[in-house]
């Protein structure tokens, strides 16, 4: 009974020390890789590759809206300010 409470008390510290995944791509682009890697026989491979290929794909997407952000404020400054030079650029 010991080792159990003793065991159990290590998990749930191990589980809330550690920090969430940001694996937001990896999820969908695992799951289609996986199902195209199980049609050409090699499933792991595929969800591996998928899993790769979403996240570096989803990393392309925040950095457009980051851009996109950056020009929108740009605009809005020097429509107030004609004088305005964006931080952003040298």
């Amino acid at each position: 009974m010991r080792t159990a409470v003793f065991g159990m008390a290590t998990a749930i510290g191990l589980v809330l020390a550690n920090p969430p995944a940001h694996a937001i791509g990896c999820l969908t682009g695992g799951a289609a890789g996986a199902l195209a890697g199980h049609y050409a026989g090699h499933g792991i491979l595929g969800a591996i590759g998928g899993c790769i290929a979403g996240h570096a794909y989803h990393k392309h997407q925040l950095n457009n809206e980051a851009l996109q952000s950056q020009q929108s404020y740009d605009q809005a400054r020097r429509a107030q300010n004609p004088n305005y030079r964006s931080p952003w650029t040298q």
